[in-house]
């Protein structure tokens, strides 16, 4: 269907002033309609919305300034150009400053209110494009992203409806991949904050030295290196919404840190003399028991309580295997529509195999095995040899061959641990996505044993 033409309103006292812009925006493809009174203005846009409205600032019964005013009160999205006098630019001035777009002088050219005109419906598109991009989000990350029909996701669901409109602090507790940057995505983008910023801060990702940097800033010449004032993300998420991933890898004193800005709404960067008002809202994530990691003095009593005002738990995928062929269908669905191809469908015996399969990555690891999966399948069905092998054999058993005559002890025992390690680093990167800070606190080693491991071993991010 062809797109509607550009509707553009037109009020002005004089008729030749309306007569010529009418027929100056009619010859470019526009569908004006001309009035000479304010109150005809009003009618019109009581009837319906304009992109553009070209009005002059003084009318006989009104002015501009009310045209204005009625415009962006009906009608938000429409942008208002005034027309004035010499002796009226003041007034113009002051309109601007009430709303207007901007404002010609009388008398002008008919390339000069063209160029005008171009300017402003530029501002109305890309208003619409934000509007459309901001509608794409909020169906991706509101609760339409989110996938699931399970009793236990439903309750999810429910929490999400209720604590999105509210400004306390949410705790989103479960294990890696099931799920807990998505809710706190929901949570955003169904609140009165979601034309706000949603700012993530990976407290895992950020090496100890500089989480304060990262979360509160710092100005320049704090520290070595600091050349410049830099904002902190939680100057970067006044307005909306500050999102801690991995609450629980915070230094214990920045906890205190961030347990103060929580209490006075206010924070200091580093190498700071003044306190910055902040006004954000904080969801936390952890995939760790935080209430065990308090009792065993990890993590701050205080800050738990303050963080854990409005808790939500998601359940690991074993539990709720209704959800299993959900969200098969939904992964397969977006990785064709992503690479514009039509959606491929998994065989019985590939979907009895992901039933089984416990899934210790959650849905994170579902849709990693269903993207390499709908990769390596020929035809349009995916069959279990193009499933990952852990998938088709989840067991956690560890076959020995007895050494041979040329293969002593050492030898053996050599091999079934770099066998055992290789299993363990491969479910961990499953487990965690190919996320490989995850999958060496899954193994509980470091990032840099788990590279010296992947390195030695000649193994890939799966």
């Amino acid at each position: 269907m062809p797109e509607p033409l550009t509707r553009i309103l037109v009020v002005d006292d004089e008729e030749n002033m309306v007569h010529f812009l009418t027929r100056l925006l009619r010859a470019e493809g526009f569908e004006v309609e001309g009035v000479r009174t304010g109150d005809a203005a009003l009618d019109r846009l009581r009837a319906g919305p304009f992109e553009l409205v070209l009005t002059d600032l003084k009318l006989p019964d009104t002015d501009g300034i009310e045209i204005l005013k009625a415009a962006r009160e009906l009608h938000p999205e429409t942008v208002v150009v005034l027309i004035t006098a010499y002796g009226t630019i003041d007034s113009a001035i002051e309109a601007m400053r009430a709303g207007a777009y901007d404002y010609v002088t009388k008398p002008f050219r008919a390339s000069e209110i063209l160029q005008v005109v171009d300017k402003a419906l530029e501002r109305v598109r890309l208003r619409r494009e934000v509007l459309q991009l901001r509608q794409a989000v909020e169906q991706r990350f509101g609760l339409a992203g989110l996938v699931g029909k399970s009793g236990r996701m439903q309750e999810v669901y429910t929490q999400i409806e209720r604590f999105a409109a509210s400004r306390g602090a949410v705790l989103i507790q479960g294990e890696s991949g099931t799920g807990k940057e998505l809710v706190a995505k929901a949570l955003h983008f169904n609140s009165p904050r979601k034309a706000g910023p949603f700012v993530v801060i990976d407290c895992g990702a950020i090496p100890e030295a500089l989480q304060e940097s990262e979360l509160f800033g710092h100005e320049r010449g704090a520290f070595t290196g600091a050349v410049a004032t830099k904002k902190g993300l939680f100057e970067e998420a006044h307005g909306g919404t500050l999102f801690l991933d991995e609450v629980a890898e915070l230094a214990p004193g920045l906890q205190a840190k961030l347990l103060r800005a929580l209490q006075d709404g206010e924070i200091r960067r580093v190498g700071g003399t003044k306190t910055l008002r902040v006004e954000a809202r904080v969801i936390a994530a952890t995939n760790r028991d935080l209430a065990a990691e308090v009792r065993e003095g990890a993590f701050r009593e205080d800050l738990f309580f303050r963080l854990n005002v409005l808790p939500i738990v998601l359940p690991p995928l074993r539990e709720r295997p209704e959800d299993v062929p959900l969200l098969v269908d939904h992964f397969l669905e977006r990785i064709a529509r992503d690479n514009g191809r039509p959606p491929k469908r998994l065989s019985p015996e590939a979907l009895r195999a992901i039933m089984a399969y416990p899934w210790p990555g959650n849905v994170r690891e579902l849709e990693h095995a269903l993207e390499r999966a709908a990769l390596q399948a020929e035809g349009e069905t995916i069959a279990p040899r193009d499933l990952p092998p852990e998938v088709l054999a989840p067991g956690e058993e560890l076959t020995v061959t007895l050494p041979g005559a040329a293969e002593g002890f050492k030898e053996t025992m050599a091999r079934v641990i770099r066998d055992a390690e290789v299993r363990l680093i491969r479910r961990a990167l499953a487990q965690s996505g190919g996320n490989r800070t995850e999958a060496a606190r899954i193994l509980g080693i470091s990032r840099r044993a788990l590279l010296y491991k992947l390195n030695e071993y000649n193994l890939r991010r799966p």
